[in-house]
């Protein structure tokens, strides 16, 4: 039993520093930068994101078809004219498609995630969200779906080669704790997939998000900030903790907002949440 828990610690250790050696080139700021703020609040407008303050947005990929609209050129160039005219980034693209479609079992979806690393890699973004939501979700209750974990397993280890080849990262995003995420992610054992940690959906799961955070230490690709219907700070996430632990880990990577508008105006809102957490010294 304790050569087991050894070889674990190892081989957890062994992933964490071969991410920690991939993360900062591909997902972080420059040298004494903040870290960069994303939105998924304006759809592929760049105007209103930029005027709200953000750095960059998060881009979806299109509904299910055999060949997605982030696939084609005449959709990459009108993005790319958006961020030459505002400066903004495309900071990651997010195949919601993949909640009904799941990564584990669709026939289809490893061909949509390949042509999304093709994309992401044209446009420049560094991460995908690739989610585990609705019939999607990798937990039955809180155990695993077993046989949909191992095929997932296979496919990521299968497309992972291709994303580090792409320097993208896939960012996976489920309901889990840091306890299930790693156990994902050193099975599938790529530096190029990691977690994609949601701060909202994680408190209202009741995990300890700043434990989790500092858990996750080199594995963090992405981190959505949202909470509920309630502005930054202002409702059931405590902020402050977690800042203090993406401090603690020197996390450097893109923090993407998915707040909700209590004003109905996502530019002021957002704007108003972008303050908030540059205020908290991140």
């Amino acid at each position: 039993m304790l050569i087991q828990t050894r070889r674990s610690f190892l081989q957890h250790s062994a992933a964490a520093l071969a991410g920690a050696a991939f993360l900062p080139q591909l997902l972080s700021a420059a040298p004494g930068a903040k870290l960069r703020i994303g939105a998924r609040n304006f759809g592929s407008n760049f105007e209103p994101a930029k005027r709200a303050g953000m750095d960059g947005l998060e881009i979806g990929v299109g509904g299910a078809a055999e060949k997605l609209s982030i696939a084609e050129p005449a959709t990459r160039q009108k993005l790319k004219d958006g961020m030459k005219a505002t400066g903004l980034s495309v900071c990651s693209l997010s195949l919601d498609l993949l909640n009904g479609h799941p990564l584990f079992n669709d026939p289809q979806a490893p061909a949509w995630v390949e042509q999304s690393i093709a994309a992401a890699q044209d446009l420049g973004a560094v991460a995908m969200l690739v989610p585990f939501f609705g019939q999607a979700h990798l937990l039955q209750g809180k155990e695993w779906k077993k046989e949909a974990l191992d095929a997932l397993v296979a496919r990521l280890k299968e497309l992972a080669p291709k994303a580090q080849a792409a320097k993208v990262c896939l960012g996976i995003e489920c309901s889990l704790s840091a306890k299930q995420y790693l156990e994902l992610l050193d099975r599938v054992g790529s530096e190029a997939v990691q977690a994609y940690y949601d701060i909202g959906n994680s408190t209202n799961a009741g995990f300890d998000v700043p434990a989790d955070l500092r858990a996750l230490k080199g594995r963090l690709g992405m981190i959505h900030f949202k909470d509920g219907s309630s502005y930054l700070g202002a409702g059931k996430v405590k902020m402050e903790p977690v800042a203090a632990a993406l401090q603690a880990i020197n996390y450097q990577g893109w923090i993407v907002l998915e707040t909700s508008n209590p004003s109905q105006n996502a530019e002021a809102d957002c704007q108003r949440n972008a303050e908030f957490i540059r205020k908290l010294g991140l």
